[in-house]
């Protein structure tokens, strides 16, 4: 496959986890604003939401996906903007979201978890290859 190919991915994936880390934020965000009552409300028609959402946890969740899109955020713009840093530091942090995905999946069966970390390996794999191709074409001292 041709590396500008494989650099569009790499930039739709990084953008897609991007966008990902934007709702997180918006979700975290929406959880600290809103009360367990209005919440409940929302949740209340959608099945899934009512089996995983406890208002006794909603500070937990609030933290969670607040912090969660905040890093996110800042490996995204790093890799996009095609930062040294953001590689080593995706490789990381994504590697961490699969540990805690996949223990995640241990107590609740959600193939949801198995897809994130099946996309999150693959952002990972992209962001090796596009770092091996910056470090070759970094001027050597």
């Amino acid at each position: 496959m041709q590396e500008r190919r494989i650099h569009q991915i790499f930039v739709v994936s990084v953008a897609a986890k991007g966008l990902h880390a934007l709702i997180e934020i918006a979700g975290g965000l929406a959880l600290y604003i809103m009360s367990s009552e209005a919440i409940a409300v929302w949740v209340r028609p959608h099945e899934w939401a009512v089996q995983h959402f406890k208002p006794s946890e909603q500070g937990f969740y609030a933290f969670y996906l607040l912090s969660h899109g905040l890093i996110k955020a800042v490996i995204v713009y790093g890799l996009l903007r095609e930062r040294l840093w953001a590689y080593p530091g995706s490789f990381a942090v994504f590697s961490a979201f699969i540990a805690y995905q996949l223990y995640r999946y241990s107590w609740t069966h959600d193939v949801a978890l198995i897809a994130l970390s099946v996309f999150d390996l693959f952002v990972i794999a992209l962001a090796v290859h596009e770092y091996r191709l910056l470090r070759k074409h970094l001027p050597t001292h």
